[in-house]
């Protein structure tokens, strides 16, 4: 009677530790998918997860302050910076930045995110550069850049021939086909930013944000929005 009772003791206890396991093991489980599915979604901190590629072509609109243009994007011109261009605007990086460099007959510049915490991760997030294929005319689209090889996210609207651009490497990869008259309309009254100039400090902007403009610059027009058309 004695071991009966301690094997049907002993059975007891190994089922019920045996779903316990269960319980783990599916908990386990469940905690490394969510965590993988968390690595996985595209996020704004994440660079490297802002992967996409572009369609062949496409277009992207921006509601400014001062109103709406339409950029398209022509992906054979420059595809590294398309793809780029093109996941920033999927994903709402460049809503509420502001046109900081706006010199007229030159170009509008824009492209440092109004939040700081993002404007940091994507200060290293180089891209390589693309043969220049298209020459920066009015109205033509390409990324600024610091040396070879350093694209990441700023990016500006050509305001007249900048032909000579073309041999320094700025490849376009777009045009503004709508509202190029609001383009020129932008605030450029602080010209060239510093050190240079009067206007804004692009490391200031990338560590203070939008606080920093709004105290310092409260006259740049910004983004409201800028979107993928469908």
């Amino acid at each position: 009677m004695i071991m009966k009772n301690l094997l049907t003791t002993f059975f007891a206890m190994m089922l019920t530790t045996g779903i316990l396991w269960g319980q783990t093991r599916t908990q386990a489980t469940a905690g490394k998918s969510a965590s993988q599915s968390s690595a996985a979604r595209p996020s704004l901190l994440k660079p490297s997860s802002l992967n996409e590629q572009a369609p062949a072509t496409f277009k992207a609109k921006f509601t400014t302050t001062k109103g709406d243009f339409v950029v398209e994007v022509t992906r054979a011109w420059a595809p590294l910076g398309a793809d780029r261009f093109y996941n920033l605007v999927k994903y709402h990086f460049f809503d509420g930045a502001s046109f900081f460099r706006v010199l007229p007959g030159f170009m509008a510049q824009f492209g440092i995110s109004a939040k700081p915490e993002i404007s940091r991760v994507w200060a290293t997030a180089n891209i390589k550069d693309d043969p220049v294929t298209q020459s920066n005319l009015e109205s033509y689209v390409s990324f600024a850049t610091a040396g070879p090889n350093t694209r990441t996210t700023q990016v500006f609207i050509n305001y007249g021939n900048n032909q000579s651009l073309d041999s320094q490497g700025f490849a376009p990869f777009g045009k503004v086909i709508e509202g190029m008259d609001v383009v020129q309309k932008l605030y450029s009254g602080y010209g060239e930013g510093a050190p240079g100039g009067r206007g804004p400090e692009q490391g200031r902007i990338t560590n203070e944000g939008k606080a920093y403009l709004d105290k310092r610059f409260p006259l740049l027009d910004s983004i409201k929005t800028a979107v993928v058309v469908k």
